[in-house]
């Protein structure tokens, strides 16, 4: 029985040393296959950095905001917080989409779309203030961004 237990320890340590070696290997095939996908992404992020989209000018809407009642507080800056994550994706896309589409592709795509969600932010502004105040008028008008080169 002495005899027994040594070749299934020696078994048992190379199918351990077996399966990790093949674990090694893979984890190495994996790490140059990702290396070489950074590498390839860095050298087109580059480029698209170099061509400088410019980036979009929204009005601010805080400035032009009347007294913000106490219960509308939290609801108006959450609005006004998401008035900026909305410039700051639309930056984004505009930087991700450099040489995309026609001569319209930046109003058609990105400057639109912000204005749409802008329309709605500020429309939420407003009915939060005009629960316990009066309802601020002419928000909309503050909805249109531009494209800065």
């Amino acid at each position: 029985m002495s005899r027994a237990l040594p070749k299934y320890n020696k078994r048992r340590v190379v199918i351990i040393g077996a399966a990790a070696a093949l674990a090694l290997t893979g984890a190495v095939v994996v790490n140059s296959a990702l290396a070489g996908e950074a590498s390839k992404s860095s050298g087109t992020t580059n480029a698209k950095t170099l061509a400088s989209p410019g980036t979009i000018s929204c009005p601010d809407v805080a400035s032009k905001l009347p007294a913000i009642p106490a219960t509308a507080q939290a609801e108006v800056d959450r609005n006004l917080t998401l008035l900026q994550t909305q410039i700051d994706e639309a930056n984004k896309r505009l930087v991700d989409t450099v040489g995309q589409g026609g001569a319209n592709f930046v109003q058609n795509a990105i400057l639109g779309p912000l204005e749409d969600k802008r329309v709605a932010t500020v429309n939420r502004i407003a009915t939060a203030i005009g629960r316990t105040a009066d309802k601020p008028q002419g928000l909309d008008a503050l909805a249109a961004c531009t494209l800065n080169k």
